[in-house]
């Protein structure tokens, strides 16, 4: 998602930009039975930046820098085509009387910036009742989600619109390149062929390290999968009204999709191959679920590989060297995080070509 946002932000600031990416060999999947491992695909597409914990630090600003550029993104990417919009609010449900304070302290110095905390007996009574803790929820009526797929067909017909170049195939090396005018860098791809270019942004999630370490810059990534599930409700009358556009209990996010379906997910856990038995558990909320989740049918599931960084927090954002430049690891919040780390791409290219010899 990062890659694919940074090129078409790089494309609208005038440069020249060619995208490689081996999954553009195949349209933006609709259903999720069709989505791959990629981190973009698999993605839920929460955006929960205003009610972020922590209020200093570089987690902090690029979360608040996103949240400040995602409603003009969207404008400028919403298209008859491809439509696009951001969902909002986003609702935590508190899990202990200790979170509930923490959240009603939270929402005290953050209510210029739309949280609130709903005690208990204030909760919204909805047709499909929300899973109820007893300890009430903050409500962020900033945050939400963006279709993630959605976005990936917006990002993809708007770089193509502003002449962008997408190839279907991936880097397989680099080299510092000495042809002077001809770029600074030479990447030779999975087809065959190479191109010289004057800057490499590098966005490949677990496929990073291996580009890197070669050219002395280690940043091994390790690999954490989440599952989610597509459940569909029994009662033909089911309505979400009154639902938020996330709503998070216990670290699981409901997300309404729909008129009667649901995605719930996801899972943390480390390494590459799922574990169905983490799946239970998740459905039923940790026993917190309301007895309509318990009677869902299970229509769809799916599973995706988030990059963590192992020793550095994420994500990592550096110029390597000049003209290399590194926005990958994004963990989790690769959705969330893509318009920052694209604003942050195009401003250390724009002072890499200032200061060029």
């Amino acid at each position: 998602m990062v890659g694919t946002a940074t090129s078409w932000h790089l494309s609208r600031q005038g440069h020249a930009v060619v995208l490689l990416d081996p999954c553009l060999a195949s349209e933006v999947p609709e259903a999720s039975s069709q989505r791959g491992l990629n981190g973009s695909t698999a993605s839920l597409g929460v955006l929960m930046g205003h009610c972020f914990r922590r209020s200093s630090g570089r987690g902090w600003r690029l979360r608040q820098r996103s949240m400040a550029l995602w409603p003009n993104w969207v404008s400028q990417l919403d298209h008859p085509s491809s439509p696009l919009s951001l969902q909002t609010p986003l609702v935590q449900l508190a899990a202990s009387a200790e979170e509930a304070e923490r959240m009603r302290q939270l929402a005290q110095v953050r209510r210029e910036r739309g949280l609130q905390f709903l005690e208990e007996p204030a909760l919204p009574s909805a047709q499909t009742p929300w899973p109820r803790t007893g300890h009430g929820a903050l409500l962020s009526e900033q945050d939400g989600r963006v279709d993630p797929l959605g976005l990936l067909r917006a990002l993809r017909r708007a770089f193509k619109a502003q002449g962008g170049t997408l190839r279907s195939t991936s880097a397989q090396h680099l080299e510092r390149s000495s042809a002077g005018g001809n770029g600074r860098w030479r990447v030779v791809t999975a087809a065959g062929d190479s191109l010289r270019v004057d800057a490499v942004v590098i966005c490949s999630a677990l496929g990073s390290a291996p580009l890197l370490e070669p050219l002395g810059h280690p940043r091994p990534m390790e690999a954490v999968l989440g599952q989610v599930l597509e459940l569909k409700r029994q009662d033909s009358q089911a309505s979400w009204e009154h639902w938020p556009a996330v709503l998070t209990c216990g670290g699981i996010n409901l997300i309404p999709h729909g008129e009667r379906q649901l995605w719930l997910g996801a899972t943390v856990e480390p390494g590459s191959e799922a574990n169905p038995s983490l799946l239970p558990a998740m459905q039923t909320l940790n026993n917190l679920a309301p007895q309509w989740l318990h009677d869902t049918e299970r229509v769809g599931q799916w599973h995706g590989l988030r990059a963590r960084p192992q020793g550095r927090p994420a994500p990592l954002l550096e110029q390597l060297e000049p003209g290399l430049i590194l926005a990958s690891g994004h963990y989790r919040n690769g959705v969330l995080l893509a318009p920052a780390s694209a604003e942050w791409v195009s401003q250390q290219i724009d002072g890499s070509i200032l200061t060029a010899p």
